[in-house]
C-alpha cells in the first residue's frame, strides 16, 4: 500500500482519492458479506433446466432440483388398492384363522358384500355358507375381511367367472397336479377375457 502512495505523491495526486478508493471497496466487500443466499426450486426435466440455472450462475440465487418421481410415488400404496379390489367382484378365497382350511367361491357383487354374507351366516347359524358352517361345527374362530379373504381373480360376473371359479377350484385343490392336464393356454385366454372387461383398479 505504501508503494501506491509513493506513486500518487509523486505524481502530484491528492492523496485522499486512495483513502476513498479503500472506503469503497471495504463498502462492496461488506455488502457482499451481508447478502443472503436465496435458493430456487426447479423440477428437473433435462437441458432446459440447466439452461435455467446458468442464468443464476453470477447472482446470489442457488439452484435446487427437484423431481416428480419420488419414492412416495413410485411404491404403490398397497392399503388403498387393497381397499379397491374388494370393491370389485371375480373369484375370492376364505381362509380358516385356526387350522388353515381353504373355501374358494366367485360372486358377481363386490367381495366386502359376499364377505359380509359369510359373517352373517356365521353369526346367526343360516347353513347356507360351508365356510361358516366349518367355523361353527369345529368351534373356530371367524377373523376379521382384510386377513382371511383373499382375492384371487378379480372379473365381471358371467360365464367366465363360472369358469374362473372351477379352474381356481381345480388348482387349489391338487388336481392338476395328479392328472397333469395342459392348463397354460385355458388360463391365458381366461386371463386375457377377464383383462378386456375389467374395470376395476387392482394391486
Amino acid at each position: 500500500m505504501s508503494s501506491v502512495l509513493q506513486i500518487i505523491q509523486n505524481n502530484k495526486y491528492d492523496t485522499s482519492i486512495l483513502n476513498e478508493v479503500q472506503r469503497s471497496r471495504k463498502k462492496q466487500e461488506k455488502e457482499q458479506t451481508n447478502k443472503k443466499t436465496k435458493w430456487a426450486r426447479f423440477t428437473y426435466v433435462g437441458k432446459e433446466t440447466r439452461y435455467i440455472t446458468k442464468l443464476f450462475k453470477n447472482t446470489n440465487v442457488k439452484v435446487a432440483y427437484t423431481t416428480n418421481n419420488n419414492l412416495g410415488k413410485l411404491l404403490p400404496k398397497q392399503t388403498t388398492q387393497k381397499r379397491n379390489r374388494y370393491n370389485c367382484s371375480g373369484v375370492y378365497q376364505l381362509e380358516c384363522p385356526t387350522c388353515n382350511k381353504r373355501y374358494v367361491g366367485q360372486t358377481g357383487r363386490p367381495f366386502r358384500i359376499r364377505f359380509r354374507e359369510h359373517y352373517n351366516d356365521y353369526k346367526y347359524a343360516n347353513n347356507r355358507s360351508k365356510f361358516a358352517q366349518h367355523i361353527i361345527d369345529d368351534g373356530h374362530s371367524f377373523g376379521p375381511m382384510t386377513d382371511i379373504m383373499k382375492v384371487i381373480h378379480v372379473a365381471n360376473k358371467g360365464r367366465t367367472l363360472d369358469t374362473l371359479e372351477r379352474f381356481y377350484i381345480y388348482i387349489y385343490t391338487g388336481c392338476h397336479r395328479r392328472n397333469g392336464p395342459n392348463i397354460g393356454r385355458v388360463f391365458l385366454m381366461l386371463n386375457y377375457t377377464d383383462i378386456t372387461q375389467n374395470t376395476c383398479v387392482q394391486s
